[in-house]
């Protein structure tokens, strides 16, 4: 009898090794994935937006042309998909932007240079214009367990963090963006772009009046601010810690500034 129940247990001990070495090997592949697209990334900001951090200040009301750290000629040389630089100051936000032509999720799970990177890629999908016009722009990135993408957004859920950080950065070709962040707060899993017609007033400004008055328990506000219908927003959005939904940060446009 023992040895028949030895028969029946080997061979299930030999295959749970297997699968748990299986499993291991494949967590060491994705954590070194994850740390060669975050090198990637550090290398590219290194070369083609070496001064994005210096060049950052808050907004003035200076009429003078202003620098553009970003090399876009690089970039678009690179992939012609990319199409803005993205930057928050004190986290770990400093990438491009990309949005496909032919797939709206591509860059969910490719890097900039088109290859499969379970980090994917900050984008936005072809709903929205490449030139930031639209009332609400949503970017997407992964919240990612080693601090990159979108994981850093976290940090504003800390009330300090969040009032001593007042602003986000977006270059394009020509302009350096600025937007004001209004709010962060836990959202549900919509897609906002698909569920909210944004060209009727009314719909826009209850979306608007959301952002100042968010519905969720993790939430942090900017106070004394007003957003109106003749104001653009960006949504940045990634995945929950726990659970279905989404974080959201959402910012104001407060200056767009023509670059040399």
């Amino acid at each position: 009898m023992k040895n028949k129940r030895n028969k029946v247990l080997i061979p299930i001990l030999i295959i749970t090794i297997i699968l748990l070495i299986g499993c291991i090997i494949y967590v060491m592949y994705q954590m070194n994935s994850q740390h060669n697209s975050q090198e990637e990334y550090s290398q590219l900001a290194s070369s083609v937006a070496p001064s994005v951090s210096k060049e950052i200040t808050s907004p003035s009301i200076d009429e003078n042309l202003v620098e553009n750290p970003i090399d876009f000629q690089s970039l678009r040389a690179q992939n012609d998909e990319i199409y803005s630089w993205i930057y928050i100051p004190d986290t770990n936000i400093n990438y491009p932007v990309c949005r496909s032509n032919t797939n709206d999720n591509f860059y969910l799970d490719h890097d900039i240079y088109g290859n499969y990177s379970f980090a994917g890629s900050i984008y936005s999908q072809y709903c929205n214009s490449i030139y930031m016009h639209d009332r609400v722009t949503v970017l997407y990135g992964h919240n990612m367990a080693d601090g990159s993408m979108f994981a850093d957004l976290y940090k504003f859920t800390d009330e300090d963090f969040f009032n001593n950080h007042e602003y986000l950065y977006i270059y394009r070709p020509n302009h350096k963006l600025t937007y004001r962040i209004a709010s962060v707060y836990s959202y549900d899993d919509r897609h906002i772009m698909n569920s909210f017609d944004f060209d009727d007033d009314k719909v826009f400004q209850e979306y608007l009046d959301y952002i100042q008055n968010p519905r969720s328990f993790t939430k942090v506000v900017r106070e004394n601010l007003e957003l109106t219908t003749k104001d653009n927003i960006v949504t940045l959005s990634t995945c929950l810690n726990s659970g279905d939904g989404r974080l959201l940060l959402q910012g104001v446009l407060v200056k767009d500034e023509l670059t040399k």
